[in-house]
């Protein structure tokens, strides 16, 4: 057995208490933020889904909950001035609920990981801050290096704590995405660690005995891996290219008509 009962986050509900001023605007009108009763049963959970459906919305609302910025980062890592996003507007609406806090961790948002890397340079160039800054990560500026490779030393740079990553395939090539499900199953392995991870990718999707979570739905029911619409496309194209590019063909051609 390699996904374990989760050791931290246990599970994430809408407060009661709170209302939103405008429950028609994003990210209240998402159509599973109602009724959101989320329980986390493993500890390996991917959130699937189609773009739009609130996977990435709802992992930064529970990067938050958890102590990690929401532009992305670890704790001691605050990037809030590299990136964008500043809060999660969904968190306020949420309570998360522990077995314990986790002492360690890290928020993974693919799209910010070059102003990670800038945060990182920048301590460098800080004659009031101490030590290397890119001890922990290998040694060497994260700019020097592939987006993939600069992924990777992150994440290997890593033994315990909760690890939100969203869309981590982004930044990963099919034979890096195999070399990351193992390095979680060596820190699943210690009942130590515990991963939330927002994907597309059939590849990840198959880390024996993970939760898998379809937002396609707003009860947000777990699916087997051969249910979800990521499985199916992908086989079936693998398995017969010409005959999805027939059809894809002819669908083009009948729109321009």
């Amino acid at each position: 057995m390699l996904a374990f009962e989760p050791p931290f986050l246990d599970r994430v509900f809408r407060r009661p208490d709170r209302l939103p001023q405008s429950p028609d605007e994003f990210p209240f009108n998402l159509p599973f933020f109602e009724s959101l009763n989320l329980r986390i049963q493993r500890s390996v959970v991917f959130f699937v889904g189609e773009n739009g459906s609130g996977k990435s919305t709802l992992l930064e609302a529970l990067a938050t909950l958890s102590g990690f910025p929401a532009s992305g980062g670890g704790r001691n890592e605050m990037a809030d001035d590299y990136a964008p996003e500043r809060d999660s507007p969904l968190s306020p609406f949420l309570r998360p609920a522990f077995r314990r806090r986790p002492g360690d961790g890290y928020f993974l948002r693919a799209e910010f990981q070059a102003h990670f890397a800038s945060l990182l340079n920048q301590r460098r160039d800080d004659p009031d801050f101490l030590g290397n800054p890119y001890a922990r990560y290998g040694g060497r500026s994260l700019l020097t290096r592939s987006h993939g490779e600069a992924f990777l030393a992150v994440m290997q740079s890593f033994t315990r704590g909760l690890f939100l990553l969203d869309e981590p395939e982004a930044a990963l090539s099919p034979q890096r995405q195999l070399a990351l499900l193992a390095h979680m199953a060596r820190l699943v392995r210690s009942e130590q660690a515990q991963f939330i991870v927002a994907t597309h990718s059939p590849i990840l999707m198959t880390f024996p005995e993970a939760q898998i979570v379809d937002f396609n739905q707003a009860s947000l029911p777990n699916i087997a891996l051969s249910d979800t619409d990521h499985f199916h496309i992908t086989a079936g194209i693998l398995r017969n290219p010409r005959q999805y590019w027939k059809h894809l063909v002819r669908s083009e051609a009948e729109e321009s008509e």
